[in-house]
């Protein structure tokens, strides 16, 4: 690498980065084994569309990660969560690369690195380092692949960007080696009556319908049309496969014609990071949440903003209002040009009257809710304010509330349903019923997630009620946290001879609030011990260059949860 530096500074003057990208750039494969994905671009996830692909490393960490092209490094990042170690390239070309859930960077990064945490005494750091202080050459080996972060296992999560706005692009529009030649696998449709009078199959709820058909040719389980009245949207339940994998990967590209007229179509190309959690208006999300089965939409909600969107008339949705049939194709096509299609037939039917329309009549109660203005809501000691664009759609706001339980300072306050995506936090205020005395910081607002699980918030004391900003509907509490994070050290005991050991672990949780930080501290001196959340462990790697070998130290461990219990762990070890 070092031998490359005075050439490829010359490259850096003669072409500078950061211009607009180039139209066929060549990047190689970030990685030296055989290529196979376990996740591809913009697929569904909770919250957000995947913003590159996985590559799998054959179920193991520690290998070797390569310059995708000739680069520096513009950024490194650190952290518990998230993409754990990964390490940011930029190219002559205009687009910059990502490398993710690394185990560790080449020696003199991680040298670089650690100083760095060092002096600001943080695991979590964000660094920037001056664009000739890491330059590497295509093929280049810059880190080794892990497990870090929120990955669920070893793989490589791998980005290709935009460098001047760090958006990011599909990375299978550009070819470094990945086979595909199988068609997406089409599993389930799904017919939406939207408004007033309109139903499908006679009924005003979301109609699903399962699919038959295999190599790109789909049709339903019966070839007799479907009555449908009134306006309607359509939807599908839908994966892609690749060679060399088994996983069932997201698609590329969505489209819906009626009587061969394209009126809805989207192709996941780019996006940007902004725009990400729109991803739970374009799915259906009640159906994730009430049978964990993702569905996209091929029509539009009001307020969903997505740039994906490339060719949309009336948002995706047809009136069937004529008495005549209608033929309807969805197509499903991954990034290579495979394509399945479905096509089936559909019957307009007189729409029912609005007097017979069970599903607006249920919600003669509710409070509507227009999604491009602010909303509030107040009863008793509870407020709800839901600012403009918080909702995808006109909401028909519902509430109710129970009593409380012996955890809890208030009554139970049912926010509408958690079957309803919310894009933004809104702010809610609860007055406790009581106070303890000398626990008012301990306070706090806690969703239900089921059983026995609670989602906390970070929560404020404002004019005696305690206010919060949940990113989701559902039932609210005030509770109180007045227990101190659990640290335990795992596998040793205080006193312990560890010099045979490379490293030392210790487990830290909090079973309410949440870990808000940790100091660890080694004969005095703060001391590197990184943490791995989704395990919710501390892991010290024993370095000679900072502690003395051969003799006995002290380890002192403080842990804070997000309302201030604290926990000290304290211990002698022999290394």
């Amino acid at each position: 690498m070092i031998i490359a530096l005075a050439a490829l500074l010359c490259i850096l003057q003669l072409n500078p980065y950061g211009e607009e990208p180039g139209k066929n750039p060549v990047f190689i494969s970030p990685v030296k084994i055989p290529l196979s994905l376990s996740a591809n671009f913009g697929e569904l996830r909770s919250d957000h569309f995947h913003s590159g692909v996985d590559i799998k490393t054959q179920g193991t960490t520690g290998k070797e990660i390569v310059a995708a092209a000739d680069g520096y490094v513009y950024r490194i990042n650190v952290s518990p969560g998230g993409f754990g170690k990964a390490v940011y390239l930029r190219h002559q070309s205009g687009y910059s690369t990502v490398y993710g859930h690394l185990d560790r960077f080449t020696p003199e990064i991680d040298e670089y690195v650690k100083a760095r945490q060092y002096e600001e005494k943080s695991f979590m750091v964000t660094l920037w380092p001056p664009k000739d202080r890491f330059i590497f050459r295509k093929g280049d080996v810059i880190a080794y692949s892990g497990n870090s972060g929120s990955s669920s296992g070893p793989h490589l999560h791998y980005e290709i960007r935009r460098s001047d706005q760090e958006i990011p692009v599909n990375p299978l529009l550009f070819d470094f080696g990945i086979m595909d030649n199988i068609r997406p696998v089409i599993e389930k449709l799904v017919i939406y009556p939207v408004g007033k009078g309109s139903r499908a199959m006679h009924g005003s709820i979301p109609l699903v319908l399962n699919v038959r058909g295999s190599n790109g040719r789909y049709s339903l389980q019966s070839a007799a049309p479907i009555p449908v009245s009134g306006t309607a949207g359509f939807g599908i339940k839908a994966h892609d496969l690749l060679n060399n994998s088994n996983n069932k990967c997201g698609l590329y590209s969505l489209e819906l014609r009626v009587d061969s007229t394209l009126i809805y179509s989207h192709r996941m190309e780019s996006f940007s990071f902004s725009e990400t959690r729109y991803i739970n208006g374009h799915i259906d999300y009640e159906m994730l949440r009430r049978d964990k089965e993702y569905f996209e939409r091929a029509f539009v909600l009001p307020n969903v903003r997505l740039s994906v969107h490339d060719h949309v008339i009336n948002r995706g949705l047809f009136s069937f209002s004529d008495d005549k049939p209608h033929q309807v194709e969805i197509r499903a096509s991954d990034v290579h040009g495979n394509i399945s299609r479905l096509v089936f037939q559909v019957i307009s039917v007189p729409e029912a009257s609005e007097g017979n329309d069970n599903k607006d009549t249920e919600k003669g109660n509710a409070i509507v809710m227009p999604y491009n203005r602010n909303n509030r809501f107040v009863s008793g000691n509870v407020a709800v304010s839901i600012p403009s664009g918080t909702l995808y759609d006109t909401l028909h706001f519902e509430f109710s509330r129970t009593e409380g339980g012996s955890n809890s300072f208030s009554d139970i306050y049912h926010i509408h349903n958690n079957f309803t995506p919310v894009h933004k936090p809104y702010s809610l205020s609860i007055k406790p019923t009581t106070v303890p005395k000398g626990k008012e910081s301990k306070m706090l607002i806690l969703q239900n997630n089921g059983g026995s699980g609670k989602i906390p918030y970070k929560t404020v004391w404002n004019n005696g009620t305690l206010s919060a900003s949940p990113n989701s509907f559902g039932s609210f509490f005030v509770g109180i946290d007045s227990i101190a994070p659990v640290i335990t050290a795992q596998g040793f005991s205080c006193g312990a001879n560890l010099s045979g050991r490379s490293s030392l672990m210790i487990r830290i949780r909090d079973d309410l609030s949440g870990i808000k930080s940790y100091e660890p501290l080694i004969d005095d001196k703060w001391a590197l011990f990184e943490y791995d959340q989704k395990n919710e462990v501390l892991i010290y790697k024993f370095d000679s260059s900072r502690i003395t070998k051969g003799t006995k130290h002290s380890l002192k461990l403080m842990v804070t949860d997000n309302v201030e219990n604290t926990e000290v762990f304290s211990c002698d070890f022999t290394w």
